[in-house]
């Protein structure tokens, strides 16, 4: 007898009984799940393969099945639990997607993609990333639908996903393999093309002469069709929607000589030219090959937070370590990190004392010391010994994410000289279409036999591969360099900028100087004891406290564990070695009878007393940076104006100023003056460059032509700031002024390239004395030498 009370079988993505005898099914996380139908099953797969299975693990109810929902393919990514994982609510009310998109080939595909999505109401911004196929999507949620995009996307031919790492280094894996099918396959018909074209030169009779030529077509038929594939599938969506792009000079070119040799091969009439149309393909993918190894190896050098997290993390709880997925993590956990691992999490160290690589995001290979009060950053990696650390911040809260956020903002936007030769690219491609027109009129009245040839060879000549790239290659290079040595840029005016700057306005504390109180002097006032003495014993009174003070303290290591330490609110500190009370703070706190003269000098003086007897007064001062006077010099001596605005006294602003060689200052400036300041500068014809780091600096850091924060900087001047200097000192900032010089040098030389070689190849091609195959080695040549001069930049 059968068993009726055996439980259902439920859809995996609708929690609904499974039909008996259907047999729809996805596998997810490695299982086969049943779903009861095909609307079920495609939704499904449709989340799988856009890399969203966090989707079923973390939805709170199961979801409605397709049929009532009404939801097409693309409708899936309107759910708000799908858009957890790559769309951002801004506070605006608007949304910003971040997406990965297939079928990207050039620079013009950016502007085909941002052209047509702008038309629809509801697009606020559209910025595409052609390095790592990224797109930043801005849209309002209630005038139109994120479906309606993505299907928008599509159907011009670039498929959409969500822009998740593993989607982006499979589809990399996946389009690097295609690209070597192609290469592959123009080669080989390139070659053996070219070898049945010796016996076409040669002088082969008439009937080997037809077989020569079929063989040739039957050759090159595959390079055409295969590998010449994305030029026709560019150029299409292109004239579909009613743009130019490089592509369509290409594709006419590869199409039209095709089919001309094709005509002549059945005919028996005129010339055929298989051999160059391979040639032609071939040396443009061995071009589009080599431009893009160059983006995934810049793309690979960014990499994202989701590849830098350990996926695991050890947490205290219930009185042991238990490993959990470090997506559980929450402020205020407390976590252990073993030596060799990396930081899921930013947080402060609570226990142990390490060396932590924070390469990552500074570009320094020395470790830095990290020890009790310390704070440690998600992404670094702990060196020497285990750490416990009490979290902070996790995911998109943590600096690691906040820096992410800030490349992805550069990334996404397009520089005035890229914009401008987009436009410049358009138009070239229209005239040289007209061109081309006008070059087959006149020869189809003089030779007409060789008139498409002739045509065909100035369409190749002159495609603007060379011209579209000079510009990109040279700025993503150039962006690569600086964030490897620690400068990261978060606009894409920023090199542009730079290199018009004649003015450098820093602020003081924290930029000029460390920021934080330092020990500047100490003066013993009892004969035996020493100096390291004395500051370990403050050291040791100061331990575990997180006043400013205390920090001050950080880098001398305490040699006595002090008793009964009690802090008193603007006094200072006091403690005991067995029946010995020790004091240190200001003088009436720390002096118990006479209270003693404080020592001249613009310090912050601390008395250190034994037993109310005096031992030692310590200075305290916010030092300068070391290389700050060398930094100043180095400006100063390239022919650029430096100016010091400063919310400090006038007097500590001017004894700083004269440290370092500045003569142009102002001390007590309110934010307010700084900016008046800034515009004053600006209205008198100075390109200003603000160097700062507090939230007082913001108006200046907005307001200036390009402005820099420092690495200890607030986070709303980071957010305002163009660049972020990723070390704790200047020296970056004259490499970052040196590499926007470089740039600009390289693009006006790739620039002059591009444009004296279609100058000079253009009336050669339209004399007929450039023949296809020597105009498809001519153009790819152009291109690679514009790339490889580019990638100079990077070292």
């Amino acid at each position: 007898m059968a068993d009726t009370t055996a439980e259902p079988v439920l859809c995996f993505h609708c929690a609904e009984p499974v039909p008996a005898g259907s047999d729809y099914w996805v596998e997810i996380n490695g299982e086969n799940c049943a779903m009861c139908c095909p609307g079920c099953q495609a939704v499904a797969s449709a989340i799988v393969d856009g890399g969203l299975t966090r989707f079923y693990q973390y939805r709170t109810e199961a979801s409605e099945r397709p049929d009532r929902a009404g939801q097409s393919s693309w409708d899936i990514y309107d759910l708000e639990d799908i858009q957890q994982d790559f769309v951002v609510p801004l506070a605006d009310g608007t949304a910003q997607a971040n997406l990965l998109l297939e079928g990207i080939s050039c620079a013009a595909c950016s502007w085909l993609i941002e052209t047509h999505l702008s038309q629809f109401a509801g697009v606020i911004q559209v910025r595409v990333n052609v390095t790592s196929f990224r797109t930043q999507l801005t849209y309002n949620p209630e005038l139109v639908p994120l479906s309606k995009l993505l299907a928008e996307l599509h159907a011009i031919g670039y498929r959409p996903r969500p822009a998740t790492d593993d989607q982006q280094r499979a589809l990399e894996v996946r389009d690097n393999r295609l690209a070597l099918a192609r290469l592959g396959v123009a080669g080989f018909g390139m070659m053996q093309a070219g070898m049945v074209a010796v016996g076409l030169y040669t002088g082969a009779s008439d009937e080997w002469q037809s077989l020569l030529r079929g063989l040739s077509m039957l050759l090159t038929t595959p390079v055409v069709l295969f590998s010449a594939w994305p030029f026709f599938r560019a150029a299409w969506r292109s004239l579909k929607a009613g743009q130019l792009v490089m592509d369509v000079p290409v594709a006419l070119a590869v199409g039209l000589g095709y089919g001309a040799s094709c005509w002549a091969t059945f005919t028996g009439t005129g010339d055929v030219y298989f051999e160059s149309i391979a040639m032609f393909v071939f040396f443009l993918l061995v071009g589009r090959y080599l431009e893009m190894r160059a983006r995934y190896r810049h793309r690979i050098g960014g990499a994202n937070i989701a590849q830098l997290l350990p996926s695991v993390a050890n947490r205290w709880e219930s009185g042991e370590w238990r490993q959990v997925a470090a997506k559980l993590l929450r402020p205020g956990d407390r976590i252990r990190i073993a030596a060799g691992d990396t930081f899921p999490a930013d947080g402060e160290v609570v226990a142990g004392t390490s060396g932590v690589n924070e390469a990552l995001l500074t570009g320094e290979s020395e470790p830095v010391k990290k020890s009790t009060g310390s704070f440690v950053i998600a992404g670094s990696q702990n060196n020497e010994s285990p750490l416990e650390v009490r979290v902070s911040a996790i995911g998109g809260q943590t600096q690691l994410s906040a820096i992410e956020q800030l490349v992805a903002r550069a990334q996404a936007e397009k520089p005035p000289q890229m914009a401008l030769a987009d436009r410049v690219a358009r138009y070239f491609i229209a005239a040289v279409l007209l061109v081309c027109t006008a070059v087959y009129i006149a020869w189809s009245m003089v030779a007409p036999e060789r008139a498409l040839w002739v045509a065909l060879s100035v369409l190749v000549v002159t495609c603007p591969c060379a011209l579209a790239l000079a510009m990109p290659t040279a700025i993503t290079a150039a962006t690569e360099y600086l964030r490897r040595t620690g400068v990261l840029i978060t606009r894409g005016h920023v090199l542009e900028t730079l290199t018009k700057v004649n003015r450098v306005v820093f602020d003081k504390t924290g930029t000029l100087t460390y920021g934080q109180l330092r020990v500047a002097e100490v003066k013993p006032l009892a004969r035996d004891v020493g100096r390291e003495q004395l500051l370990a014993l403050c050291a040791a009174l100061e331990q575990g406290s997180n006043h400013p003070i205390a920090r001050a303290f950080n880098d001398y290591p305490p040699t006595q564990a002090l008793q009964n330490v009690q802090q008193e609110t603007g006094g200072g500190v006091s403690g005991t070695i067995g029946a010995v009370e020790y004091r240190l703070g200001n003088v009436a706190f720390a002096a118990g009878g006479e209270i003693p003269e404080l020592p001249p000098g613009p310090y912050l003086w601390l008395l250190l007393t034994q037993a109310e007897q005096p031992l030692a007064f310590i200075g305290l001062a916010d030092q300068l940076r070391e290389e700050a006077a060398r930094v100043v010099t180095s400006l100063i001596a390239g022919g650029i104006k430096v100016e010091l605005l400063s919310g400090d006294t006038p007097a500590n602003t001017a004894r700083l100023a004269a440290q370092v060689g500045i003569t142009q200052y102002e001390g007590g400036a309110s934010p307010a003056a700084k900016l008046a300041r800034l515009q004053q500068r600006q209205a008198q014809g100075d390109v200003t460059l603000m160097v700062g780091d507090g939230i007082n600096d913001v108006p200046t850091l907005s307001g200036a032509d390009v402005s820099i924060a420092m690495s200890g900087a607030s986070d709303l001047a980071r957010t305002h700031a163009d660049c972020l200097l990723l070390q704790d000192h200047l020296q970056p900032l004259l490499l970052c002024l040196s590499r926007a010089r470089s740039t600009q040098r390289v693009i006006r030389q790739n620039l002059t390239l591009s444009l004296v070689y279609n100058s000079l190849a253009l009336p050669l091609a339209a004399l007929g004395l450039v023949p296809p195959w020597a105009a498809a080695l001519g153009m790819t040549a152009s291109s690679l030498l514009v790339v490889f001069n580019a990638l100079r930049l990077t070292r």
